[in-house]
């Protein structure tokens, strides 16, 4: 019987036809280290990682019957994707499950950095709050230009949410998408510079590459509008974070929504102490329908590649 290790405890019934068909160990609570799957991997031939943990090059030479790595997300730069090409190892992914939770807190972060419901909300706590019309005043999301960078799945469930709340979509990608797609949100292809400098919010969509690290930084900042709100779902180092800190404390932008660090988990101090940020620890699919979805999938995924089935491989 294959063997199969899963970096965390059980969620819900979503490893139930794993254990069925496979010798499965998983944690009774939490999430297993670097370590615990360390000396556990030789004996297994699945692993079923979660994105928080780092799965390189020396994991996969500590791990000889190891066939397939399924990741618990939908991006995988905790692996080593190279080497585990080299070795003969799979690698997939959870995209599907993760499009509508990951949407909704992207627009979550817009509205609540042009609303400035949690600098409101704190303030009330607080209270230090001074009530009157024109006090903490925001912006509207109506009539505004919202600029997409990466529109693939994520990015274009972003647009949808927009062209509901009366917003003009722009977008740029690595590819112009077909007319017809373009139809769908009124969406318009523009150069990265062009779209910076159109655009009252940015949202940030794309996977992160050697092209996207840093794509967002002290240049794409200088072109931005004043009033421009950044938000980030996708993964810290697309953004440089230490040019963003300075953006905002001198109001070179408006604000930002961030759900990924470039350091993760640390935060920046030059981010933590500004008001005009909002901070989420990277909860993008963090809903139980969402993570029961992608827990079942990882674990399909796995299922599908020893049944010789189609499975979500990236490598």
């Amino acid at each position: 019987m294959k063997k199969v290790l899963v970096a965390y405890a059980p969620i819900g019934d979503a490893f139930d036809e794993l254990k069925q068909k496979y010798e499965v160990k998983m944690p009774e609570e939490g999430i297993w280290g670097y370590d615990d799957i360390y000396a556990l991997i030789p004996e297994y031939d699945a692993l079923l990682s979660d994105f928080s943990m780092k799965v390189d090059a020396r994991m996969m030479d500590h791990a000889p019957r190891l066939k397939i790595i399924s990741n618990y997300a939908v991006g995988f730069n905790n692996i080593d994707v190279a080497y585990a090409m080299q070795k003969g190892i799979a690698v997939a992914n959870t995209p599907d499950p993760v499009i509508e939770p990951t949407a909704e807190l992207a627009f979550g972060l817009m509205l609540d950095a042009a609303r400035r419901i949690t600098e409101c909300d704190r303030k009330l706590h607080d209270k230090s709050l001074v009530w009157g019309p024109f006090n903490d005043m925001g912006v509207n999301l109506y009539g505004k230009t919202l600029g997409i960078i990466g529109m693939g799945r994520i990015g274009q469930a972003v647009a949808r949410r927009a062209v509901a709340f009366g917003m003009k979509v722009v977008y740029h990608n690595r590819r112009k998408l077909p007319q017809t797609i373009e139809a769908k949100y009124g969406a318009t292809y523009l150069p990265l510079d062009e779209l910076y400098a159109v655009a009252d919010f940015v949202s940030l969509n794309a996977p992160l590459t050697d092209e996207t690290y840093h794509l967002i930084d002290a240049h794409a900042f200088s072109l931005m509008k004043k009033n421009c709100i950044l938000v980030n779902t996708a993964r810290g180092p697309e953004v440089d974070e230490k040019a963003l800190a300075e953006a905002l404390r001198t109001k070179r932008i408006l604000g930002a929504g961030l759900d990924v660090y470039e350091y993760e988990p640390q935060i920046s101090e030059g981010l933590l102490s500004l008001p005009n940020v909002v901070l989420t620890p990277h909860k993008g699919t963090a809903t139980m329908e969402g993570r029961i979805a992608m827990a079942k999938y990882a674990a399909q995924n796995i299922m599908s590649f020893f049944e010789g089935k189609p499975f979500a491989r990236v490598n």
